[in-house]
């Protein structure tokens, strides 16, 4: 008897995330002050980061909800409507490290010719509002990062969302369970078997330049996927080299996103390597699924 068993192999194209921080990651410095900080009286930014750094001190309060409320406070001292739209408007302003600005075409592109399905996700402690109005918004699949709350008029009143390094590891397993809403806080701690979820960490990279990723590069790391510690000056260099030392990312490399840059060759290698992981994966699987067919047969048989 001859048995066509045809082929069997799962024809969906695997899903990789690469999840990227923003200020210091994708831009130089932090977006407030391409021109946000000056429009609020900041002509020089570092007064304004300096008040929040006593306020924070001084009420031993978070750093992160210390800027949101500084930005708000601020835009209320200069009679400036700081709404959505404002906000927006001055995400327009931010600029990139050189190759951000083509980066996600280019990844795009490699990976649709070697099969694999990319989406790209913003995790910042930055302003959301900011970068929806930037250049490169509508490259990611979602941007998780602080927003506001907004009253009648439309003024940011509170702050709605605020990202510390621990929301940012949240956020890592928002994507790993494919959950969109930052309010959704019960499918978060469901249990989901690891290979039922839409993008396993191995199939994860993360970027980023600063302490507030660590707990995000370590923990994509530690489950099997890959961690970049960006710099664009000599500062963050030596922090990127210390991660690198202390095993807490995979790679250290210059904030250069152009297409022959390091990092976009390390990618596509990385992307490489997710591509045969995945293929082999469904031929053991096709292999055990064959055996089982034929057990059952002869089973049947006897």
């Amino acid at each position: 008897m001859f048995l066509f068993l045809g082929n069997t192999m799962n024809s969906t194209l695997p899903t990789v995330a690469l999840v990227y921080d923003f200020d210091g990651t994708l831009a130089p410095g932090n977006m407030q002050e391409f021109g946000l900080l000056q429009a609020l009286g900041y002509n020089n930014p570092n007064d304004f980061w300096n008040i929040c750094d006593q306020l924070a001190k001084t009420n031993d309060a978070g750093g992160i909800a210390v800027v949101m409320y500084a930005i708000q406070a601020a835009a209320q001292r200069a009679g400036v409507q700081c709404t959505r739209a404002f906000l927006r408007e001055h995400g327009k302003s931010v600029q990139f490290f050189p190759g951000v600005i083509k980066w996600f075409e280019n990844i795009n592109t490699y990976a649709a010719q070697i099969g694999i399905d990319v989406k790209h996700y913003i995790n910042s402690s930055g302003i959301k509002e900011m970068i929806e109005g930037c250049a490169i918004a509508k490259a990611f699949e979602r941007i998780y990062a602080c927003s506001y709350l907004y009253d009648s008029q439309g003024d940011a009143c509170w702050p709605a969302v605020v990202v510390d390094y621990t929301k940012k590891t949240q956020f890592l397993y928002k994507i790993n369970k494919g959950i969109r809403e930052v309010s959704d806080h019960v499918r978060i701690n469901e249990f989901v078997p690891s290979n039922q979820r839409p993008v396993p960490f191995e199939r994860m990279i993360y970027f980023g330049d600063g302490e507030t990723d660590v707990p995000c590069m370590r923990t994509i790391k530690a489950n099997g996927g890959h961690s970049f510690a960006v710099y664009g000056n000599e500062k963050k260099r030596s922090l990127a080299q210390q991660l690198l030392a202390e095993g807490r990312v995979n790679f250290a490399c210059a904030a250069d996103y152009t297409e022959d840059g390091e990092m976009m060759v390390i990618v596509k290698r990385i992307l490489d390597k997710i591509k045969a992981d995945y293929t082999l994966s469904q031929h053991e699987a096709e292999n055990r699924d064959t055996l089982n067919m034929f057990t059952a047969l002869g089973d049947s048989l006897e």
